[in-house]
């Protein structure tokens, strides 16, 4: 909470998240009372006139939330920034990796700096881009490893990967001094492998030390003997502006394992039409590999998603199963 959060004594703190979920567990109940501090929940349904009313009504100044939160808000544009300017001094996000566009819109319309964290229920906030320590912050990164943790990027035989190649994110338990979680009560704990307990995300070490996430092992996409993090695409397509949101799966394919597909939310000054996603398919193909563009593309009202705003592209892909075995 001091370094990642940076909770300092005069903030007015708000953390988005369900305290069911283990952003809202840890960041929001946990946290800040075991600081003494106070924190503030809201007990009915996110939107955005709701969000501001908190925000203004209880002075909030240190703010905590989901990407797909953040993105819904500033989709109205100049309305949230304009109801709320001047009050918040940090922001902070989990759940999904942030994207590259929700970060610029914040500096730029709010002057506020919002920074990516990285956890789970069995591990707490590993890593994270601290508001409260001074850090190289590399974009679509989630950051470096708490104190007490020693995060690693491993490939198939569990051997330690270089930066610049993707792997299972995993931490190293014998030198990670406050790591914590012992196994399942009554079973058998599968992430154990040796000295290392892994996440079942994918991630990548870069150059600097920080870790980008590429997703959740389920999420990521095989195509034409490619793999694919959903988050790359979908940030090179929330970078238009006709893409409110996006969510991309792997499309079950005879031909290519899989075929990438996007479900998108458009700004309400677009109609959707095969023009529009011929539009978006080139958009993305620009912006990354040749491999890694949605070959389809559906445009949708909105996405499934947890009550805490996660992204739940497991129904989607689901779905796009059940299709196909009509």
């Amino acid at each position: 909470m001091h370094d990642a959060v940076e909770l300092r004594a005069d903030d007015r703190f708000w953390n988005l998240a369900d305290p069911g979920w283990a952003y809202g567990l840890y960041y929001s109940v946990t946290g800040p009372l075991a600081l003494g501090h106070a924190t503030l929940f809201y007990d009915g349904p996110f939107s955005v006139d709701s969000t501001c009313w908190v925000i203004n009504k209880y002075a909030i100044t240190n703010l905590a939330g989901s990407p797909t939160a953040f993105t819904s808000l500033i989709s109205t544009g100049t309305q949230f920034a304009d109801s709320i300017r001047g009050r918040l001094r940090v922001i902070s996000s989990a759940g999904e990796p942030l994207n590259p566009q929700v970060i610029r819109w914040f500096a730029e319309h709010l002057g506020v700096v919002i920074h990516d964290h990285y956890g789970q229920t069995e591990l707490g906030m590993v890593l994270c881009n601290h508001h409260g320590l001074s850090h190289p912050v590399r974009e679509g990164s989630a950051g470096y490893a708490i104190l007490g943790h020693r995060i690693v990027v491993l490939d198939e035989q569990q051997q330690e990967l270089p930066a610049g190649q993707p792997g299972a994110l995993a931490v190293d338990r014998e030198r990670s001094p406050q790591y914590w979680f012992a196994g399942y009560f009554g079973m058998p704990t599968k992430a154990f492998v040796g000295r290392y307990y892994l996440s079942g995300d994918t991630a990548e070490l870069n150059d600097d030390g920080s870790i980008s996430f590429v997703g959740r092992n389920d999420d990521v996409i095989t195509t034409s003997g490619y793999r694919v993090g959903p988050f790359d695409v979908e940030s090179a397509l929330v970078e238009h502006p006709a893409v409110i949101e996006a969510a991309v799966i792997g499309k079950p394919n005879p031909q290519r394992t899989e075929v990438i597909k996007a479900f998108v939310v458009l700004n309400k000054q677009y109609l959707p039409g095969p023009k529009l996603a011929e539009t978006l398919r080139l958009h993305v193909r620009q912006r990354l590999a040749a491999h890694a563009y949605p070959r389809e593309i559906e445009f949708v009202n909105e996405l499934p998603k947890t009550p805490s705003g996660k992204l739940q592209r497991f129904i989607l892909r689901n779905q796009e199963i059940a299709k196909q075995q009509r």
